[in-house]
C-alpha cells in the first residue's frame, strides 16, 4: 500500500499541517476516517490530556474499530481516535453544547497533539486510551503556535478540520 496523508487544518486561523496515516499500525482505524473525509467540525483546547486539539463528529465507522495502536501518553504530532458514549460526555462540566454530543450514541473525537508531557486520564473515568492513527510529518510548529493561541484567546468561531492531503 503507498502512504497515505492527511491535511489537518484550523480553518480560520488558517494554518494546517500534514499526516502520515499509520495503516500498518492501525489498519481498521485508518481505513475508517480516510473513507469519511473530509471531516470538520468545532475545535475545542483539551481540559485534562493538556497540549490536545480536538473535534466531535457522529459515528462514522460501520463498524467502531478496535483498541489498535493505543496509547495514554500521546507525544507531539499524534493523531488519535477516541470513542464515547453520548451519555459520557453530556456531563456539564466538560462545557459542550447539546448540539456537539446530543442524539449521537457514539461520539467520535478526532485529536491533534501538538506538544509534549500528555496524559489521558480524565478525573471522573480514569484512563482514556487513545488509537494513534496518524503522525505529522509537516507543519507542526505552527500548528502548535496557533494551538497555543487558540488556548490563550479562545475557540469559539475556530474549525478543526480533515481532509485527504
Amino acid at each position: 500500500m503507498t502512504d497515505r496523508y492527511v491535511q489537518v487544518s484550523l480553518d480560520k486561523r488558517g494554518v494546517h499541517c500534514t499526516a502520515k496515516l499509520l495503516d500498518d499500525r492501525a489498519p481498521v482505524t485508518c481505513a475508517a476516517v480516510w473513507d469519511a473525509l473530509p471531516l470538520g467540525s468545532d475545535v475545542y483546547h483539551a481540559k485534562y490530556a493538556r497540549n490536545e486539539i480536538y473535534a466531535l463528529f457522529p459515528a462514522f465507522a460501520e463498524k467502531e474499530p478496535p483498541l489498535e495502536n493505543p496509547t495514554i501518553t500521546p507525544i507531539p504530532g499524534d493523531l488519535c481516535y477516541f470513542t464515547f458514549p453520548e451519555t459520557e460526555l453530556a456531563n456539564t462540566s466538560y462545557g459542550y453544547e447539546e448540539k456537539a454530543i446530543s442524539g449521537r450514541r457514539t461520539v467520535v473525537d478526532l485529536a491533534l497533539f501538538y506538544e509534549r508531557n500528555n496524559l489521558l486520564i480524565n478525573g471522573d473515568m480514569g484512563w482514556i486510551p487513545g488509537i494513534v492513527w496518524g503522525t505529522v510529518v509537516d507543519g507542526l510548529d505552527q500548528m502548535a503556535e496557533a494551538c497555543q493561541d487558540l488556548w490563550r484567546a479562545g475557540a469559539i468561531g475556530e474549525t478543526l478540520s480533515f481532509r485527504r492531503a
